[in-house]
C-alpha cells in the first residue's frame, strides 16, 4: 500500500467516525431520557443490567464497570451487572439450551421489577438480545436499546431506543462509547447531587 492510500484511507475512517459522533447530538432528547430512568431506578434502589455480543459485550462490561468502579467522582458504587461475564453459565445455557438464550435465562431469574435493562445490538437485531429484553419486559424492567442501523426490530420493544443511524459497525461502536460515556458522567453527577441536597 502506497503511503498516500494510507494516509487518505485513515483521513477517511476518521471523518467517519467523526461524523457519525457528531451526529449524536440528535439523541439528545433519548440519552435525556435514559439518564433520568437510571438515576430513579438506583435511587429507589434498583439495579442496571446490561448484555450485548462481541464488541457489544465488551461495552456492556465497560458501562458496568463505570457505574460500580467510578467515571470521574469519589462516591459509593452503584449497582450495575453485565451478563456477559459469567463464561460458565453462558456456556453452559449455550450447549444445554440454544446460543438464542443466553440472556433471557439470565434475565428470568436476576431482572426485578424497577431494573433498568439495556440491551446492546449494532444492528438491532440480534436474537439474544431481543431476547433478553423480552424477558426483561415480562419481569417489570425499564428496558433501553443502544442500537445502530435502523434500530431493527429490538428498536419497536425497548421503552427507550437509543439509535446510532449508521450502517458501518465500527461507527456505530465508536458512537455507543462515546454515548454510554456521556451517560455514565450524567448518572453519576445527578446521584452525587443528589446525596448532598
Amino acid at each position: 500500500m502506497k503511503k498516500s492510500d494510507l494516509q487518505s484511507n485513515l483521513t477517511k475512517s476518521i471523518q467517519e467516525s467523526t461524523k457519525t459522533v457528531q451526529n449524536t447530538i440528535n439523541l439528545i432528547p433519548e440519552l435525556e431520557q435514559a439518564i433520568i430512568t437510571m438515576v430513579k431506578c438506583i435511587s429507589k434502589r434498583h439495579k442496571i443490567v446490561l448484555f450485548g455480543n462481541g464488541g457489544s459485550a465488551a461495552d456492556a462490561q465497560h458501562i458496568a464497570a463505570e457505574l460500580i468502579g467510578r467515571f470521574k467522582l469519589k462516591r459509593k458504587s452503584l449497582p450495575a451487572i453485565a451478563l456477559t461475564t459469567d463464561t460458565s453459565c453462558i456456556t453452559a445455557l449455550s450447549n444445554d439450551y440454544s446460543f438464542d438464550i443466553i440472556f433471557s435465562r439470565q434475565c428470568e431469574s436476576l431482572v426485578q421489577k424497577g431494573d433498568v435493562v439495556i440491551g446492546i445490538s449494532t444492528s438491532g437485531n440480534s436474537k439474544n438480545v431481543l431476547k433478553g429484553l423480552q424477558m426483561a419486559k415480562k419481569k417489570g424492567g425499564i428496558t433501553i436499546g443502544l442500537l445502530g442501523s435502523n434500530g431493527g426490530s429490538i428498536r419497536k420493544l425497548v421503552d427507550i431506543p437509543i439509535i446510532v443511524k449508521s450502517s458501518l459497525t465500527p461507527r456505530i461502536q465508536e458512537a455507543h462509547r462515546t454515548i454510554y460515556h456521556i451517560v455514565c458522567e450524567q448518572v453519576e453527577n445527578a446521584l452525587s447531587m443528589e446525596k448532598k441536597t
